[in-house]
């Protein structure tokens, strides 16, 4: 069974290392330690800022792969026009249990990532510096980087920087869930989706990119993009983090030059020599096959072009002696889990794609297999976030992939080969933390309300069973078919939208006396998905 890997796994380079330097000098570079290695850094226009980004071809390193040239010049189009100062957020929420990169940068080298940050900062005209994280060692050695640069959030600085941590959860790293808990909300989407670039941290304009990314912007601002550009592909240049793990004897991180063969960082992380398949990218990412990967180079271009994604770097193959279907559902059912609970197609959609996935492991035939391929296609482009399209994304790359492997479970007994757990998750296959306000027990504890129907007043409507179906279901008529019932705790945000969103003004909510649990006069926040197993599933 593959444990969790631990922040700060082994870091192993290939070539000559660029964001890795200094890392075989110690375990983490102080602000002294790493102008010794890295040199000082003069300061670039806003202009010359963007140049260089474009020369270098940089993109965002934690998925999405948006040019960052376009961002930055649309946050200072943005900020001179409305005649407001932006605001520039380093996005280092690493959420996923196949991720490590980002943590491991920002544990031994964030002067590192601080230079690209403040980089933008100055060239921006920026006086605010926020660094999101989720793990306490990340809080800890980036709060340390900025007290080494005399940085802080009092009123009087010249640049207020401050270390924003938030809840581990796959949700938190989007971007908007991160800028909403910089506001003070939850680190959870909002319903609509805004540009950053154009309305981000309190309604400025705000660059909001990866760790990585920022850390790569401060290496090629000191050796230029000529110097940069002679590692790596010509059209890709500079080097990538990966995170290697799954059936791999050595689980590491590694820095490699784009172009390098995908199979060399397989051998060196130990995988087996033929894997039945290799995951790219993440849990958002897609499987390639075993032929596929001597194919494939480290490129953001290879892998889209056969098959696979870099995504968030994390490479995970597994070996020909387990279920690639078994170890697929696993994943889905975490995905399901980690839904922030408040997009129907989502929280609903992901627990019963898994829900399908397992059904054609237990000889559902291919009925089973039609069913998951339509939730697959249901949940894309329908939530506040990319979550709901990033799982469907591994679930339809997982059909496809094992094509043998699916048609052994449809059509005849299995695969006959065991789930072994190689896809790392966190311990107990779900998130160690809960949403701020609460872990999980509070969320799954005894429910605190009570929703009533008021049958004189109900019209049928049916908004309550769109909006709360965990409680209302309606019945042929089209009116609900319960006319009182507890509300589980992590839908009590949902059952006060339906009481204030109903038409005929027939529901209220009332609190439950038999709860033992005190009182609060304001409902918590919207739920991390974990409801089906409050209501017993």
């Amino acid at each position: 069974m593959n444990e969790a890997l631990p922040d700060v796994p082994e870091v192993r380079v290939v070539g000559l290392p660029q964001l890795t330097s200094g890392f075989d000098l110690v375990e983490r570079l102080d602000l002294p330690m790493h102008l010794k290695v890295h040199g000082p850094l003069e300061p670039l226009g806003g202009e010359q800022l963007a140049q260089l980004a474009e020369r270098i071809n940089l993109r965002g390193r934690g998925g999405a792969g948006f040019p960052f040239h376009k961002k930055l010049r649309s946050v200072a189009e943005s900020a001179i026009r409305r005649g407001v100062r932006p605001v520039v957020v380093v996005n280092g929420s690493e959420d996923e249990p196949a991720c490590r990169k980002d943590t491991v940068l920002i544990n031994r080298a964030p002067h590192l990532i601080l230079d690209g940050a403040l980089l933008c900062a100055e060239a921006l005209g920026a006086r605010t510096l926020v660094v999101g994280v989720t793990r306490e060692s990340t809080q800890r050695s980036m709060e340390a980087a900025l007290a080494e640069r005399g940085l802080g959030n009092g009123r009087r600085s010249a640049l207020r920087a401050r270390v924003q941590r938030n809840p581990v959860r796959m949700v938190t790293g989007a971007a908007a869930s991160l800028i909403r808990s910089i506001d003070g909300g939850p680190a959870i989407p909002p319903g609509r989706k805004i540009s950053a670039s154009q309305s981000g941290v309190g309604g400025a304009p705000t660059l909001l990119s990866n760790a990585e990314t920022f850390a790569q912007l401060a290496i090629a601002a000191r050796i230029g993009p000529e110097r940069y550009g002679n590692t790596g592909l010509y059209d890709e240049p500079g080097t990538v983090m990966l995170t290697v793990s799954g059936a791999v004897a050595r689980p590491m991180v590694i820095e490699v030059p784009t172009g390098v063969p995908l199979r060399y960082v397989l051998q060196l992380a130990g995988a087996p020599p033929v894997p039945q398949g290799v995951l790219t990218g993440g849990y958002h990412g897609k499987w390639i096959d075993a032929a596929t990967v001597n194919e494939a180079i480290v490129s953001r271009n290879s892998l889209d072009a056969v098959g696979g994604s870099l995504g968030a770097g994390a490479i995970l193959p597994i070996s020909q002696e387990t279920c690639p279907l078994g170890e697929s559902l696993r994943v889905a059912q975490w995905l399901a889990e980690e839904s922030a609970g408040q997009c129907g197609p989502c929280y609903l959609g992901l627990p019963a794609a898994a829900r399908g996935l397992e059904d054609i492991l237990n000889g559902g035939g291919p009925a089973a297999l039609e069913a998951l391929k339509q939730v697959a296609r249901n949940v894309k482009r329908r939530g506040a976030c990319s979550h709901p399209d990033g799982s469907a994304m591994f679930l339809e790359s997982t059909v496809k992939a094992f094509t043998d492997d699916l048609a052994a479970h449809v059509l005849g007994n299995g695969c006959g080969r065991p789930v072994e757990g190689v896809l790392p998750l966190f311990e107990g296959g779900r998130a160690p933390t809960g949403v701020p306000g609460g872990g999980a027990d509070e969320e799954n504890g005894p429910s605190r309300q009570k929703i009533y129907v008021d049958w004189t007043l109900c019209r049928g409507h049916g908004l309550c069973a769109d909006i709360l179906p965990e409680v209302f279901e309606l019945g042929a008529d089209g009116f609900p078919t319960v006319a009182q019932a507890a509300v589980p705790r992590y839908a009590e945000a949902k059952a006060l939208r339906a009481v204030r969103r109903c038409p005929a003004l027939a529901l209220r909510l009332e609190e439950d006396t038999r709860s033992q649990q005190p009182a609060r006069s304001n409902l918590p926040v919207l739920s991390q998905g974990r409801g089906r197993r409050a209501l017993g599933r």
